[in-house]
């Protein structure tokens, strides 16, 4: 699985259209990463831009756009009313999917010393790559502005993490930046079934970390410093606001979640929709504002199949519909995930043979072009036996008179369907693989040192051409530890299901061997085909025995 992250650059410019527009192209110059969003403003004079994609990818991109930024904005003549300090004024980078905070911390120390020392821009971290808890928060960095830059970045307290520390011309026309990880931040609207302004705030303060201030014979009551005292509300890491929807005609609570792992979505849903019952009111759906991973909703429907007591292993799709459904996303307009999920937006599908239909893929296979063929089939043949577990599973999960074991199940369900969507990723990848080769192949020969490239490029190619079947012939191993289980403890109705599950494991994992073992008879590096093919063979002598085993249990229980 790929890692993603989000950028959000904030540059200070929301009035040239030009400058804004040659800022966000660079982005399209680097590969892997894709631009979402660019929103100008003009009062604030700001524009934010929005790219996602893999983690160096993305940090090239941010780098470039901080050096455009630099080249065109001047701020010795911004002005606007929003804080600023610098012509890329921030940077935060966002973990989005199968990348942790820890890691994209990492990433952003890295982007700040790069524009630090390459730029010679003052580079400032916060948030979660703050090197000092006092850096943590963004309003404490920019403190002062652009105004006081000058005189801050000269003190021990306040110089920069990375880059210069004093005034030049050039600082002076660039200003600082600063570069964070963070959270995501999810922004969400919740639909009331009231016009009342009034009842949504209540709402909203009742929920959000903040909360209210305490109150005692109708006055805010103050601590001795004169501060409101206040009342804290039921989700952490949420900011909320009630407001009125002309163009809808209801009232909103209007919700920020700036920890999506403190407050998911679903349980702020919940709660949203318990406080505003309790003063009778109902939330008839969300609206996301903008994108959001598609972890969110993965969890979400999850939660509610949970409540409901049925099977988690259900494909990602039906995941994300139980979650528009259970939380009235489409309540407003469709929603369309292909546009409102990030991963989805960025997923590159040209082409993709799993995306064929049955009868399309197997005429391609039939065809005289030598891709897809065995190790692909070999995936794809694994991912079937994976699926008739996981159907067992579901099957039994929701079997009349076995409710109390709906997770036992759930389980081995969600178990089949992870096997089975890795098997499907390897049908590509084993073509992909093959592709490699062919192009290894086809490099230029003409000079001595071409051939010694060329040479080192096949050799590479056939190693992964070796190593794509070993993961087919590893995962499908894995698919009878799954069948078995089905074949002993699931509905008995399906065991032959459970059971032609272990014969397509057993096929997927010869067939993947076969291919190790013919691609690796033209590799120079013997140590690592031979160590290679061992453990191959150790594994497909053992699929051959599981498969004995699991069918002659079968054909005793249907006898």
């Amino acid at each position: 699985m790929n890692k993603i992250i989000e950028c959000v650059p904030n540059i200070s410019e929301g009035r040239n259209t030009d400058i804004i527009k040659q800022v966000a192209d660079v982005v399209h110059t680097v590969e892997g990463v894709k631009l979402l969003d660019i929103d100008p403003g003009a009062t604030t004079n700001r524009t934010v831009i929005t790219f996602v994609g893999e983690p160096e990818a993305v940090c090239e991109a941010a780098f470039l756009l901080v050096k455009k930024a630099q080249e065109l904005i001047d701020m010795r003549y911004h002005h606007g009313d929003h804080p600023r300090f610098g012509a890329t004024d921030v940077c935060p980078l966002i973990p989005v999917a199968n990348i942790t905070m820890e890691e994209v911390v990492v990433y952003a120390r890295k982007l700040a010393k790069r524009i630090g020392e390459e730029l010679e821009i003052p580079a400032f971290c916060y948030e979660y790559a703050a090197f000092e808890q006092k850096r943590r928060n963004l309003a404490s960095c920019r403190a002062g502005e652009y105004e006081l830059l000058a005189d801050r970045i000269t003190t021990d307290d306040w110089k920069p993490c990375f880059g210069p520390n004093i005034w030049s011309e050039k600082v002076a026309k660039s200003g600082a930046v600063a570069v964070g990880a963070r959270d995501f931040l999810l922004a969400v609207n919740y639909n009331l079934n009231t016009t009342s302004t009034r009842r949504a705030n209540a709402i909203a303060f009742d929920v959000r970390e903040k909360g209210r201030p305490k109150r005692e014979g109708g006055k805010i009551v103050k601590d001795e410093n004169g501060k409101d005292i206040m009342i804290p509300g039921t989700l952490k890491g949420t900011k909320a606001i009630g407001w009125y929807i002309d163009e809808y005609g209801i009232a909103q609570v209007s919700m920020n979640i700036t920890n999506i792992n403190a407050s998911p979505l679903h349980i702020c849903f919940d709660e949203v929709s318990d406080k505003a019952a309790k003063r009778g009111i109902r939330v008839s759906g969300v609206e996301i504002v903008g994108l959001v991973p598609k972890k969110v909703l993965i969890d979400a429907g999850k939660y509610y199949l949970a409540k409901q007591q049925r099977s988690l292993g259900v494909d990602e799709a039906e995941l994300i519909k139980i979650a528009v459904k259970s939380m009235g996303l489409d309540d407003l307009k469709p929603f369309k995930a292909e546009e409102k999920i990030i991963e989805y937006l960025i997923e590159d599908k040209k082409n993709r043979l799993i995306d064929m239909t049955c009868k399309g893929f197997a005429n391609e296979t039939a065809s005289e072009s030598p891709a897809p063929g065995g190790g692909s089939i070999s995936a794809y043949v694994g991912s079937l036996g994976a699926a008739l577990a996981t159907m067992v599973a579901n099957l039994s999960s929701h079997k009349p008179g076995w409710d109390e074991r709906w997770e036992e199940f759930s389980k081995v369900a969600e178990a089949g369907q992870v096997v089975k969507d890795e098997l499907l990723l390897l049908v590509d990848e084993d073509t992909n693989a093959f592709n490699r080769i062919m192009d290894a192949f086809s490099l230029p020969k003409k000079t001595e040192n071409d051939k010694a490239k060329r040479t080192s490029a096949i050799e590479e190619a056939t190693k992964y051409a070796i190593e794509v079947p070993y993961r087919t012939l590893c995962k499908s191993f894995e698919v009878f530890e799954l069948c078995s289980a089905m074949i002993e403890k699931g509905n008995p109705n399906s065991v032959t299901d459970a059971a032609v599950g272990v014969v397509c494991a057993k096929a997927a994992c010869i067939g993947a061997y076969l291919n190790m073992k013919i691609n690796a008879s033209s590799l120079q590096d013997r140590a690592f085909a031979e160590d290679i093919l061992g453990r191959g063979e150790a594994l497909v002598k053992r699929a051959e025995e599981l498969e004995k085993s699991c069918i002659a249990k079968v054909i005793e229980q249907i006898s």
